[in-house]
């Protein structure tokens, strides 16, 4: 890992990785830029779904992740933090497998918001555990996938008590 540097607009300007990695500049909020970023989620998914459905969407929604853990990985070892709290690639594209498996509302997309916010903030079994073990752009990325998934099975379950 290289030495810590604090990220700006012109470093994040450097390479398309650094760009997409920080949210398209979102990641560089200071305040809350994991929830900003998650913000930036979407007008991404909402650009996806305008031009794919189905099985595409979700495949294109998958090579997202994929790539984010490349440029997650790129851009943690130039800042020299694996898991800089201004790299929110990772938050984008999790979030964006939420928006896909809600309802398509504003008010579920809404819930899914609060939920993925909610499980990535908390970290619950296993998210911590792997999140403490895994450093690298892969681990950046487990985590909020998988934050991604505590969120639509509580969505589910929210909607199954609701018999919606």
């Amino acid at each position: 890992m290289s030495a810590i540097i604090k990220p700006d607009w012109s470093f994040i300007c450097r390479k398309p990785a650094y760009f997409l990695a920080f949210g398209f500049g979102t990641g560089l909020s200071p305040k809350a830029p994991g929830t900003v970023g998650t913000l930036a989620g979407f007008p991404v998914y909402w650009l996806l779904a305008s031009m794919l459905t189905g099985l595409s969407l979700y495949i294109a929604i998958a090579v997202l992740c994929v790539v984010g853990i490349w440029m997650c990985d790129v851009a943690g070892k130039a800042v020299g933090v694996a898991d800089h709290g201004g790299i929110v690639w990772d938050e984008i594209s999790a979030f964006c497998i939420v928006l896909a498996f809600n309802p398509a509302t504003p008010l579920w997309w809404l819930i899914g918001f609060g939920l993925f916010r909610l499980f990535d903030i908390w970290k619950p079994f296993p998210i911590h555990q792997l999140d403490e073990r895994t450093h690298s752009g892969f681990g950046v990325m487990l985590d909020d996938v998988l934050a991604a998934g505590y969120a639509i099975a509580a969505s589910w379950l929210l909607q199954r008590l609701l018999h919606l």
